[in-house]
C-alpha cells in the first residue's frame, strides 16, 4: 500500500464517551481513529508517529480546555501546520472568533451530523494536501532560483580589474534572485580597458536568462573593444531575432591612458556622468537605439579628455528610477545635487555613499526590496 492508498489519522479530543463514540461511528470507516480524552493527552499523542493529519478537538473540557490545547499546537513548528476542527455546543459569534485567533480553522456544531462531520474533515484533509503540495512546489521554485542565482552571479566578474592609473567599483544589486543587469570589462592591455554596462526590460528568469546572453555576445565583440560602437551593433546583431518580448539598453565606455581619452557610445542607455573639473558634472548621452529589437540600428561613439582627478560614472535606471513615498524619482536634479557635493576619495567609498543617498530618499530600510534592479560601475582617474 501506498502512502496515498494509506487512510489518514484523525486525532478526536473529547472528555464525553457519548461524543467520542458518536464522532468515532461517523468517521471510523474511512480514517484511523486516534483518541484523547484530555487535552493533556491530545498533546502526548500528537506526537506520536506519524502525527495526524487532522484534529478533532472539543472546546469546553476541565483543567486544559480547547483553546488552551489549539494554542499549544500553534506555537509548536512541529504541529502547527495540523488543522484544527472545534467540536462545540455554543454558537456566540465571539467564541467562534476566539477560536479562529487561535489557530482553528473550522467548528462543527454539536448535536452532530453525520454528513457535516464528514465533509468537513474531508474538506480540510483536501485544503491541507494542497497547502502541502504548493509548499514543495514553492521550495522547489527556490532551489531553482538560488541555483540561477548562483549561475548568473558567475557571469559577473568575480572582481574589478586593477589598472594603474584608474580606481574601479562595481555594485550590483538585484531586485529579486534574478535580474536583468549586467556588467564586464574588456581588458585590453595595462593602459586600456572597455566597461559595458546593460540592462534587459522586465525582470526575474526571463530577464536573467537574456542577460547571461550579453556575456557570450560581449565575448565575441574583443576585436572591437577600443570602439565602443562598433562594440554596441555587434551586440544587437548577436541579439537581434533571439527574444520577443524583451529588449537591452547598454553603455560602454573605453579608456585610454595611453593617450588620456574616454570613448563612449550608448544604446537607450541612462547617460555617462563625467565630473571632477571646472565643468562641473557632464551627462554624456551618445545614444543609439536599444539592443535586440532593431537589425537596422547604428551606434555613433563620442571622445573626450580625461585627466587625474575626474570621476566617471555608469549605471542603470534603478537609480535615477528610485522613488520617495510621495512617488518622486530621485531623477536628474536630485542626481546632479548628490554629484555636487559628494568629495568620496574612492569609488568605493562614493558608491557606498550613493547607495546611503538612494535608501534615504527612498525611506526604504536594508531589508525592503528596491523598485528596480540597481548596477553602478564608478572609475576614478588617479594617475597624472
Amino acid at each position: 500500500m501506498t502512502q496515498l492508498d494509506q487512510k489518514k489519522t484523525v486525532l478526536l479530543v473529547d472528555d464525553a464517551p457519548a461524543n467520542i463514540q458518536i464522532v468515532n461511528s461517523i468517521l471510523k470507516d474511512i480514517y484511523k481513529i486516534r483518541i484523547a480524552t484530555s487535552g493533556a493527552k491530545a498533546l502526548e499523542l500528537v506526537k506520536v508517529t506519524p502525527p495526524p493529519d487532522l484534529i478533532l478537538l472539543d472546546v469546553m473540557m476541565p483543567e486544559m480546555d480547547g483553546y488552551e490545547v489549539c494554542s499549544h499546537l500553534k506555537s509548536d513548528a512541529g504541529t502547527r501546520d495540523i488543522p484544527v476542527i472545534f467540536l462545540t455546543g455554543q454558537t456566540d459569534v465571539e467564541d467562534e472568533t476566539k477560536g479562529f485567533d487561535v489557530g482553528a480553522v473550522d467548528y462543527i456544531h454539536k448535536p452532530f451530523s453525520p454528513a457535516v462531520v464528514k465533509a468537513r474533515v474531508q474538506t480540510h484533509l483536501v485544503l491541507r494536501g494542497i497547502r502541502e503540495q504548493l509548499a514543495q512546489q514553492l521550495l522547489t521554485i527556490q532551489k531553482e532560483l538560488e541555483t540561477a542565482r548562483q549561475i548568473q552571479l558567475s557571469i559577473l566578474p568575480s572582481s574589478v580589474p586593477k589598472i594603474e592609473g584608474l580606481e574601479i567599483a562595481a555594485r550590483y544589486i538585484p531586485m529579486t534572485s534574478v535580474a536583468g543587469d549586467f556588467y564586464d570589462f574588456i581588458v585590453v592591455d595595462e593602459k586600456h580597458i572597455g566597461i559595458l554596462v546593460a540592462d534587459v526590460s522586465g525582470h526575474g528568469m526571463p530577464a536573467a536568462l537574456i542577460a547571461s546572453m550579453l556575456k557570450i555576445a560581449l565575448s565575441s565583440q574583443v576585436a572591437h573593444a577600443t570602439n565602443p560602437a562598433k562594440v554596441l551593433l555587434g551586440l544587437n546583431q548577436a541579439l537581434c531575432g533571439k527574444f520577443q518580448h524583451h529588449f537591452v539598453t547598454a553603455a560602454y565606455v573605453f579608456i585610454d591612458l595611453e593617450n588620456r581619452t574616454l570613448t563612449y557610445a550608448g544604446a537607450g542607455h541612462p547617460p555617462l556622468i563625467l565630473w571632477g573639473g571646472p565643468e562641473g558634472v557632464r551627462s554624456i548621452e551618445e545614444n543609439g537605439l536599444f539592443l535586440g529589437k532593431f537589425s537596422f540600428a547604428t551606434y555613433t561613439s563620442v571622445e573626450l579628455p580625461i585627466k587625474a582627478g575626474d570621476r566617471i560614472l555608469l549605471y542603470t535606471d534603478g537609480i535615477p528610477e528610485t522613488e520617495n513615498p510621495a512617488g518622486v524619482g530621485f531623477g536628474e536634479n536630485a542626481f546632479k545635487a548628490f554629484l555636487d557635493t559628494e568629495q568620496s576619495t574612492s569609488a568605493n567609498h562614493f558608491i557606498d555613499r550613493l547607495l546611503e543617498e538612494l535608501s534615504r530618499w527612498s525611506t526604504r530600510r536594508a531589508t525592503e526590496d528596491l523598485d528596480d534592479d540597481v548596477t553602478i560601475v564608478a572609475i576614478h582617474v588617479t594617475g597624472d
